[in-house]
Order: C-alpha cells, then sequence, then structure tokens
C-alpha cells in the first residue's frame, strides 16, 4: 500500500512540478477577449499579442473578456481561468495530497493496532477454552476464537494454518485477551474482543478436525482469497474519474489506490483463505 502511494505520489509530482514551472513563466497580465473556440482550445487575444488556449469548455466562453496570463518572452504561451493547464496541474497536486493522505491513514492504523498488541501484551497470561470459528459477512471471511466463560466472548484473529486443524473446543493461553498461544504457534488478534455475537454466516471447527486436512500457506492462498476485494476497484476509479473529470489518468490513478487499499484492508482486517 505505501509502495503505491509513493509511485502515484512520485508521478503526481512530477506531472506538478512540470505544470508549475510552466505557470511560473506566465509572468504578465492582460484583459483579453475570447474570440473562437476549435479543436478543443479557444482563441484569445489581447492588446499587445493572441494565443492559443486549451480549455475543455471554450465553446461556453466564446465572445466573453477575460484575465490571460502569459509569458512576456513567448506571447503564445498563456492561460485563462479554468484552462486545461490550471485544472491539471491541480489534479496533480491533488494526486499528491490524496496519496500521502491514505499513505498516513494506513501507517495511523498500524501504529494504533501495534500500540494495542505491545500493551496488551503485557498482561498475565491466563488458560481458557476457545472454539475457532468462520465468519463470512459480504465479502470477507475472518476466523474467530469463540472464548467460554462467564461472559462469552469473540476474538478475531489473524489467519493461521493451525487454526485449521484446531479442535473444538482446545485449552489455549490468552496474554490480556490478545494473543493466543496455540501448540506453539502464537495466533495474533485482528481486532477487539467482543462480548455480542458478530454478524456473518458461521461454519465451526469441526470437533476433532481430520489429520490428514491440508491448511492453505504461502502468499498466493492468501492473494486469490483476498483479490475479491480488487474486483470493485476499476468501478471506483470510474467513479473518481468522473468526478473529477480526469480522463483515463485519473481513472487508472484512482483503480490502482482502490485495488491497493483493497488487499491491504483484506489483510488488515484478518482475511481468512481457508
Amino acid at each position: 500500500m505505501l509502495f503505491v502511494c509513493f509511485v502515484v505520489a512520485l508521478f503526481s509530482w512530477l506531472s506538478y512540478s512540470d505544470d508549475r514551472d510552466l505557470l511560473s513563466s506566465m509572468t504578465s497580465r492582460e484583459v483579453g477577449n475570447v474570440v473562437s473556440f476549435a479543436d478543443g482550445a479557444v482563441e484569445v487575444r489581447w492588446p499587445t499579442g493572441s494565443a492559443r488556449v486549451p480549455h475543455e469548455n471554450g465553446d461556453r466562453i466564446v465572445g466573453r473578456q477575460t484575465q490571460v496570463a502569459f509569458d512576456p518572452a513567448h506571447p503564445d504561451r498563456a492561460v485563462i481561468p479554468g484552462a486545461d493547464l490550471l485544472l491539471e496541474t491541480d489534479r496533480a497536486l491533488g494526486g499528491v495530497t490524496f496519496s500521502i493522505a491514505v499513505a498516513l491513514l494506513v501507517v495511523l492504523a498500524g501504529l494504533v493496532r501495534g500500540f494495542l498488541a505491545v500493551r496488551s501484551a503485557r498482561a498475565e497470561p491466563v488458560t481458557v477454552s476457545v472454539r475457532r470459528i468462520r465468519l463470512q459477512s459480504g465479502l470477507m471471511v475472518r476466523s474467530w476464537l469463540e472464548i467460554d466463560g462467564p461472559a462469552e466472548r469473540w476474538l478475531p484473529v489473524y489467519y493461521d494454518p493451525v487454526l485449521v486443524t484446531l479442535p473444538s473446543p482446545v485449552d489455549v493461553e490468552l496474554r490480556g485477551g490478545r494473543v493466543a498461544v496455540v501448540d506453539g504457534a502464537t495466533i495474533y488478534p485482528s481486532g477487539r474482543p467482543v462480548h455480542k455475537h458478530p454478524r456473518g454466516r458461521r461454519i465451526d471447527n469441526p470437533v476433532q478436525p481430520d489429520p490428514e486436512t491440508r491448511a492453505p500457506r504461502g502468499l498466493t492462498a492468501q492473494l486469490r482469497v483476498d483479490a475479491v476485494f480488487v474486483v470493485p476497484a476499476p468501478i471506483v476509479g470510474l467513479f473518481w474519474a468522473y468526478l473529477d473529470g480526469s480522463g483515463f489518468t485519473g481513472w487508472i490513478t484512482a483503480t490502482v489506490i482502490a485495488a491497493a487499499l483493497g488487499l491491504w484492508w483484506g489483510a488488515f482486517r484478518g482475511s481468512d483463505p481457508s
């Protein structure tokens, strides 16, 4: 996720820098007239010169007066309010700020999750009886530990192959209700324990799993189940490109970020590939 944000921010910044340098050379100001529109550009004339300025809505301003900024050394380089160059500069800067905002959100979420895990790991360990269940809610499938006791609790956990062959029920060690130790393997929580049964279609582990059962392992299995979160990305990209008016560039940028964010969300929440 951070790599994708870095790449998008880098290309957006390079585009913004080029457009900013071009705009910074347009130091002269005049009042001109928009005399015609053709091939996506308007013809603008002012007392000391004229220029063709790309403008996607130029047909609406033909015959009007407008402020003109131009390069005194090259009067044919000019912009007017609403010109494509100004819009592209704003969109490029928006790509930078949006990528940074998403990256900061991801880092903040990771720091909060890490802080809570470190704090809870200091608690005294206790032995409890649990059952491993899987719950499907929407596109997300997660593993939970159903914890027996005076007040029944449910703890979401990150997937580990040991969960597939876990008897039900089984005694495990909990540290602060946040980390479970099972047969020497450490199962990390993917969220806070809850006291109300979480929503979703429930699938219970068998009382005694088949010893020949093979649990999914590796990154390929995880990506296969998380790929479902990538499916909405092109639609999100189309929606963003429509709102922003940024065309193909905006669509591909928003699609890439949405796809990476979907994969990150599945990993952060602890999707279960079993």
